[in-house]
């Protein structure tokens, strides 16, 4: 492949990565688990950076691959994960590392979030990311008025698991 090409992914990628650590944080319970859907998040969007047409902003291309991969990865907790060797890719991204410590005040929100659908758990993290319900509808492929509505309950769902 371009080198130019494998150069301009690594960089966004690298000003882009919080999206995929976030991605993790909220599908995953411990860093062993976060690292490998980091890892496959990665070669995930590289397997499809070029067919990224520049269409949308390479941060929301980014979004949909991610939220696609930790669904489909860990839709099913028993699953046994498959991921392709890291080694095998060729570039490498200078990871920012992730401290936990920083993150202890979103545990409580964290766990409520957990206990949503995956879809749900999609949904808020792009309205907490500020993305416009027209954002959301493109990024999860439902209509504006359905995300709307999704939200609306789930807002409500939340606020009754934070104050029983």
């Amino acid at each position: 492949m371009d080198k130019n090409i494998e150069h301009q992914f690594v960089k966004e990628l690298e000003k882009n990565q919080n999206i995929a650590h976030k991605i993790c944080r909220l599908y995953t319970h411990d860093r062993e688990s976060h690292n490998d859907l980091f890892q496959e998040i990665t070669i995930q969007l590289w397997k499809a950076y070029p067919k990224f047409r520049g269409e949308a902003k390479f941060s929301t291309w980014m979004y949909r691959i991610a939220l696609n991969t930790a669904i489909t990865l860990y839709r099913k907790k028993k699953r046994t994960i498959k991921t392709q060797d890291y080694d095998s890719v060729h570039f490498k991204i200078k990871a920012d590392e992730y401290d936990d410590e920083q993150e202890q005040q979103l545990k409580l929100m964290y766990d409520a979030l957990k206990e949503l659908s995956d879809i749900n758990k999609a949904l808020v993290f792009l309205y907490l990311e500020d993305k416009n319900y027209k954002e959301i509808s493109e990024t999860l492929g439902i209509s504006e008025v359905n995300a709307r509505v999704k939200m609306n309950r789930v807002k409500t769902k939340l606020r009754s698991i934070l104050n029983p």
